[in-house]
C-alpha cells in the first residue's frame, strides 16, 4: 500500500450512497484487497447506467463487479477513481468470516437439497401413478 493511500472504514463508505456522493468497495484477497472508489463522477458514463452503481452505493460491490466480468479497460478506469483501502477492523473481519462460512455451508448443502427434491418428485409421481391405476 502506498503512503498516500488512506484507510477507510465500512462505516465511512456507507455514508457515501447517493447520486451526488457515491462510493463503492471493490476487491478481495485474490485481487489485491478491498479498495474504496468514488464513482460519483462516473455515474453518467457507466455503460450499465447510473442505477446499477447507485444500487450498491456505500456498500461492498465486489461480488457484483466480479460476477459481471468487467474488461481490463473497466478495471483501468476504476483505478482512476481510487480513494483508499478498506480498513477491516476486527468487527468487519468477523462479519466477513461469518458471511464466507455461511456461503460455504450453503454451497455444500446444495447437493442434499437436490436429493430431497428428487425424492419428493419421485414420491409424487409414484402416488399419481397409483391413483391412476
Amino acid at each position: 500500500m502506498s503512503e498516500e493511500e488512506k484507510q477507510i472504514t465500512m462505516e465511512e463508505v456507507a455514508k457515501h450512497n447517493a447520486q451526488d456522493d457515491c462510493w463503492l468497495v471493490i476487491g478481495n484477497d485474490k485481487t489485491g484487497g478491498a479498495k474504496v472508489y468514488d464513482v460519483t463522477g462516473y455515474l453518467d458514463d457507466h455503460p450499465g447506467g447510473a442505477e446499477v452503481l447507485l444500487d450498491v452505493g456505500g456498500q461492498d460491490a465486489d461480488e457484483f463487479f466480479e460476477d459481471i466480468g468487467h474488461s481490463k479497460d473497466a478495471r483501468d478506469e476504476l483505478k482512476k477513481l481510487l480513494v483508499g483501502t478498506l480498513y477491516l477492523d476486527p468487527a468487519e473481519l468477523k462479519r466477513r468470516e461469518e458471511a464466507a462460512k455461511l456461503a460455504a455451508e450453503k454451497a455444500n448443502s446444495g447437493g442434499s437439497n437436490a436429493i430431497v427434491m428428487l425424492v419428493a418428485l419421485v414420491a409424487v409421481g409414484y402416488g399419481y401413478y397409483k391413483m391412476a391405476m
